[in-house]
């Protein structure tokens, strides 16, 4: 079997360029999981969404068409429209992740070594090491002061700001580091972003570390303490961009996982009645096994989901329990997209292709389908003709070749509760790199195959 180019059953591409716009324009400006769910929410009020926090302090009745939102600590984010059936009915979930794979800072990170200012790092999520060094670098982040103030900081975005960044070893001395394995060309603990070289006038001691200390009390307000309850991100400076002579894709950053993410959300905007209650779930921590209390694995979304029910009158123990149980969901997360370059990781009639459209798979995990959460014939059944009703371009796909490797998402947290699960979002090429790539044909049929499930499942 083979699927066709989506492409082709474009004659105008108008509204496909149009939505990849706006995801470019969101990408580009959202970098963190901090700012998607920022973003999100503001974007959701204006929609007409809801604080649940509202709802309750007011003890307000929810009533089929009203939406509402929860917010976890800034980073996760439960969208809701109470749907015409009762919740125990079952909801229709689509979930996706907004944490992607960064370089973090350390709690103590500010340094001097030999006249240069360096901050220490680690990363966060699977990353190749190598593939972070010599590009410019922006740091996104928050400082949390004692007195309870939030400051929030983006240097390398702006045309005007300074950027930052890894150096390497020159190509001249590279004979031995050149001989090691890939893993440890660049070594974890090598992560160390230069931010300085000027000292401070008057600075015996550390004057170079003492005059970045000098620009960020003078811009932030912020002592050398502060780093201990700061957040810091350091990921690659610079805009989302179209890539390829027919601008047919976006090289940006982070799209594992806001490319479903994003669309997860804008399919949410666009509905407004609902048969049953529709749901988007957008949390953090899932590049590192989905843990913590902003992670899939903690109570947040069972928390909320009692909480909503309780305000529409439809609460029991009982009543949440089958409302889990009867729940479909899709699990918005990247797949790989088959790259020319190295075809021998993959199996050609068993992958996503670029321009093919929203791809499922049916299992992920690595090797003997360790990990994954295996979707049941009957639910992909059901899809398939939701996706064929509304002539949604759709592939489906394995995460390479048996024995090549693999990779987990979010999927087998919410089949834990017995719900029908398959994960389901847009292929990528250099997936976990600085710069990913993505077809906007993909990202415009991953927003309609989500449209799809929310009104028809």
């Amino acid at each position: 079997m083979k699927t066709e180019n989506a492409w082709k059953k474009y004659t105008d591409t108008t509204e496909v360029f149009q939505f990849n716009e706006k995801y470019k324009a969101f990408i580009s400006n959202c970098k963190t999981e901090r700012e998607c769910i920022s973003e999100m929410i503001s974007q959701a009020k204006a929609a007409g969404y809801r604080n649940l926090d509202d709802i309750i302090a007011n003890k307000e009745t929810l009533q089929a068409g009203d939406k509402v939102y929860a917010n976890n600590m800034d980073k996760t984010l439960a969208m809701y429209i109470i749907g015409e059936e009762p919740m125990e009915k079952g909801m229709r979930i689509l979930g996706a992740h907004v944490d992607s794979p960064r370089i973090d800072l350390k709690q103590n990170p500010l340094y001097e070594d030999q006249e240069l200012a360096l901050l220490d790092t680690h990363y966060y999520g699977g990353v190749k090491k190598y593939q972070w060094v010599t590009i410019p670098l922006a740091l996104h982040g928050v400082v949390a002061k004692k007195d309870g103030q939030m400051v929030q900081v983006v240097i390398g975005e702006e045309e005007t700001d300074p950027v930052f960044g890894i150096s390497d070893l020159l190509i001249h001395l590279s004979a031995k580091q050149l001989q090691k394995p890939a893993a440890e060309v660049v070594e974890g603990e090598n992560l160390n972003v230069l931010v300085g070289s000027i000292p401070l006038s008057g600075e015996e001691e550390e004057p170079v570390k003492a005059q970045i200390l000098q620009i960020l009390k003078e811009k932030y307000d912020m002592e050398e303490e502060d780093f201990l309850s700061a957040e810091f991100e350091v990921v690659p400076a610079g805009k989302a961009r179209d890539y390829g002579f027919d601008r047919s894709m976006i090289m940006g950053y982070g799209h594992d996982d806001r490319v479903c993410a994003y669309p997860s959300f804008e399919a949410m905007l666009a509905q407004d009645k609902v048969k049953y209650t529709a749901v988007c779930l957008l949390v953090d921590k899932e590049e590192i096994g989905s843990v913590g209390a902003t992670g899939m694995q903690s109570r947040f979304f069972e928390n909320v989901t009692a909480e909503v029910m309780h305000a529409a009158n439809q609460y029991s123990e009982l009543l949440l329990r089958r409302a889990l149980k009867n729940s479909m969901m899709l699990s918005s997360d990247v797949s790989a997209g088959f790259d020319p370059n190295f075809p021998e990781v993959m199996e050609k009639k068993n992958c996503a292709y670029l321009g093919h459209g929203i791809t499922f798979n049916k299992y992920t995990g690595s090797r003997g389908k360790s990990g994954s959460n295996d979707a049941n014939p009957e639910y992909i059944a059901k899809l398939r003709k939701v996706m064929d009703d509304n002539h949604v371009a759709f592939q489906t796909a394995e995460l390479g070749k048996v024995d090549q490797g693999g990779g987990g998402t979010i999927a087998y947290i919410l089949a834990n509760y017995n719900m029908e699960v398959i994960d389901c979002g847009v292929p990528v090429l250099n997936m976990h790199a600085p710069w990913e790539i993505a077809s906007k044909v993909d990202i415009y049929e991953a927003y309609r195959g989500y449209c799809a499930f929310l009104k028809d499942m």
